[in-house]
């Protein structure tokens, strides 16, 4: 112990071993960081896929604002796996591509209201991705309320129920109701995890079972006839609402068909008499004219889809 040189090398050693025990840790705690943030971070879509994000910079951006925000969690509602940033660069594509061909095909009049239109159509997209999967999870309320009362009956606790419901059902509601576990894994109380779930995919169903659920948590009681009741009660609000939807389907189709109907007619009329559109939007009563009827038929279009809407 007395040799400077032996003490020197015992010191260094075990230095070195305890640098490298350090940046392992340091390594571990890293990972174990990074997947946590990308899976709670993102209240989009569980990114299972393992592709190569792009557009990076830009959705950094738009998280930070307050679209960016409401836009992410539209598209967590709708399941697709995108992010905000990788919607915006391709909204904007097919605006610009829009723009440029009804400049092209119509007038240069009409290229502005074509952008509009994509941008419409985009965010039209969005909306009927997400009532779609919202209807879908609909159509899985009874068989998850049957799933949560058998779970309680047997006597687990109503976390362990979900967690189980998730591994059980399919997609949206598998999905959902993992993230819904994972929240609960980290400290998440059941109230807020349940009200975001009711917030991404809003309907009376999910609303019900929501509030059935998070009482029952609260002051106990018979869950588990209150989660048969309930299953009853979603099976025949399922049917009815099928019926509904068939019955109106010949309404929705013709909220489709009029604004299509007008845009043939513009194109019809171009291509029997070229330069048509031209001369009709050289002047401002013409551009006006134009912009009155495209106004009304959106008016029509929401107008149809109102009375096509039927709460059940």
């Amino acid at each position: 112990m007395n040799d400077p040189a032996l003490l020197t090398i015992g010191v260094t050693l075990l230095a070195c071993l305890l640098g490298v025990t350090g940046l392992r840790l340091y390594a571990d705690g890293a990972a174990q960081r990074a997947a946590l943030v990308a899976r709670l971070s993102d209240t989009g879509t569980p990114h299972t896929t393992g592709r190569r994000r792009r557009f990076r910079t830009l959705d950094r951006r738009l998280r930070r604002t307050r679209f960016g925000r409401r836009l992410e969690l539209r598209i967590s509602a709708t399941g697709l796996d995108l992010t905000p940033g990788e919607f915006v660069a391709a909204m904007t594509a097919a605006v610009a591509a829009l723009w440029a061909i009804g400049q092209a095909l119509l007038s240069p009049f009409f290229g502005p209201l074509c952008g509009l239109l994509g941008i419409w159509a985009a965010l039209g997209f969005l909306g009927w991705q997400r009532q779609k999967r919202i209807e879908k999870f609909i159509n899985q309320l009874p068989e998850l309320s049957r799933i949560l009362a058998n779970a309680t009956q047997a006597g687990l606790a109503l976390r362990m129920a979900l967690s189980m419901a998730a591994d059980e059902m399919e997609a949206p509601a598998g999905d959902e109701l993992e993230k819904v576990a994972q929240q609960l894994a980290v400290g998440t109380s059941l109230d807020d995890a349940l009200g975001e779930l009711a917030e991404r995919l809003p309907s009376r169903e999910l609303v019900v079972l929501v509030t059935t659920l998070v009482l029952a948590n609260k002051a106990g009681g018979t869950v588990v006839s209150s989660l048969r009741n309930l299953t009853e009660t979603l099976e025949e609000r399922k049917e009815t609402r099928r019926e509904v939807r068939t019955q109106l389907s010949q309404v929705s189709m013709t909220a489709y068909a009029v604004p299509v109907i007008g845009i043939g007619s513009l194109l019809l009329i171009d291509n029997m008499q070229p330069g048509a559109l031209d001369r009709m939007t050289g002047s401002g009563l013409g551009q006006f004219a134009v912009v009155i009827a495209f106004a009304l038929y959106v008016v029509g279009f929401a107008v149809i889809r109102r009375f096509s809407k039927i709460d059940v």
